[in-house]
């Protein structure tokens, strides 16, 4: 198996007349955490939706584990994702939410939905409503649906948003120890702690152009 998990080849966005990603070329190790950083509107939650493929380039590939998105398949097979604010019905628990989720692709027992949410610090047996979460607890919890199956890649857009400063300690070492067991992860944060503590490489998107400074 090839060492790069994620091959970008001109990738370019347009909405419109606007054009939001400009020609990007850029291949990802697997086994390691990658940075990507830059203001809002940058481009870079509009690449993690490409690659996820929840949207279609205007021009350009993209490769995931050799299957081309879009082509080969949909969307990348072994995945996790935070992109936005995760989307959970209110009405239920945090528990019922993840078994929901977990039913689609059958991967995980309940045993291990319940370890995760332990693992993000939140209390599997809470019957309190999504709806009535705090940001910081809907955000674990996002981190949690995104972590539970162990997937090979994950694609972390802002996952530390409304942790508290505890938590992002906590959430960095699990990261780090995903990375450690093998995983892949995309992640765009604006902390720079986040970004140094974590990151093998960094890349700067700007306006829709990608630019390397740390590999």
């Amino acid at each position: 198996m090839s060492d790069i998990c994620i091959a970008i080849e001109n990738l370019s966005m347009d909405f419109g007349k606007d054009r939001v990603l400009k020609s990007i070329t850029r291949s990802f190790e697997r086994g390691k955490i990658h940075g990507i950083v830059g203001n809002n509107g940058s481009g870079k939650t509009v690449m993690f939706k490409c690659i996820c493929g929840f949207l279609q380039p205007t021009e350009g590939k993209i490769t995931v584990d050799g299957k081309r998105i879009g082509v080969d398949v949909d969307f990348p097979k072994d995945i996790g994702i935070i992109i936005e604010a995760p989307g959970f019905l209110p009405q239920y628990s945090g528990m019922k939410n993840l078994e929901i989720l977990a039913s689609l692709q059958k991967k995980i027992t309940p045993d291990r939905i319940a370890q995760t949410m332990n693992l993000v610090g939140l209390d599997p047996a809470m019957k309190k409503p999504v709806g009535k979460y705090s940001l910081g607890m809907r955000q674990r919890l996002g981190i949690a649906q995104a972590i539970m199956e162990s997937p090979a890649l994950m694609i972390l857009d802002e996952p530390m948003n409304g942790l508290d400063k505890h938590a992002v300690k906590y959430m960095r070492e699990q990261f780090l120890k995903l990375k450690n067991d093998g995983r892949t992860i995309l992640i765009a944060s604006h902390n720079v702690a986040d970004i140094d503590e974590l990151c093998d490489t960094v890349c700067e998107m700007d306006a829709g152009v990608m630019t390397m400074i740390k590999e």
